[in-house]
């Protein structure tokens, strides 16, 4: 059964999973997307999971985003730190409303971001975390305590959007922080590939 709620503040999707001993897993869509968007994408790669997927609450003109940016790559951090505490608000909410543990967030690009930024400012909404396509959320590392929490970071080398130099800064400082960090770095574009699917299906697996 999929149901579909406004009254935490989030548009979302809530998907009883059938597998206790799997974590559940926070959606985080890109731009564009929506809370249906990663649906297929979490059932594929963690068979059995509770799927908790909410819809981004800023639009740039019609696209569903979760925090404003200024330019490609320019972030607005004020509202990126207000969108932060929302979600992870959001995400406590939701804990107690489906009887959930902590969930680990798959977020690609914007989705992605934002997870990241929950990490670095609200580390205890996640069990960790997978990072599609994701760029440092701060123009200064912050530090914070993310002893053993997995931490997975998939990049395109082709990737017009997110420079390998930023991926790579990302994953430097949540390897910083403590975090469990496995950077992998694919032949690909801003665009999930099979081989992401497979990397991420993986590291689930052993989470």
């Amino acid at each position: 059964m999929t149901a579909t709620a406004a009254d935490t503040g989030f548009i979302h999707v809530f998907e009883p999973g059938s597998d206790a001993a799997r974590k559940p897993l926070l959606l985080l869509h890109g731009t564009g997307g929506d809370e249906r968007d990663l649906l297929s994408l979490g059932r594929t790669v963690a068979p059995g999971a509770s799927l908790l997927s909410p819809r981004g609450k800023v639009l740039e003109g019609a696209a569903p985003r979760f925090f404003r940016r200024l330019a490609e790559g320019v972030f607005d951090e004020a509202d990126l730190i207000r969108r932060t505490h929302e979600l992870a608000d959001f995400i406590e909410e939701a804990r107690s409303r489906y009887g959930l543990p902590a969930p680990i967030a798959l977020g690609f690009s914007n989705g992605a971001n934002i997870a990241a930024s929950l990490l670095l400012l609200r580390p205890e909404a996640l069990a960790g975390a997978a990072l599609l396509r994701a760029m440092p959320p701060f123009r200064q590392p912050l530090r914070v305590d993310l002893a053993g929490k997995p931490v997975l970071l998939l990049s395109g080398l082709l990737d017009p959007i997110v420079p390998a130099a930023g991926a790579e800064a990302l994953a430097q400082t949540l390897a910083a922080d403590g975090a469990t960090v496995e950077h992998r770095s694919l032949p690909a574009s801003h665009g999930l590939t099979q081989a992401d699917i497979g990397l991420l299906k993986d590291w689930l697996a052993r989470v």
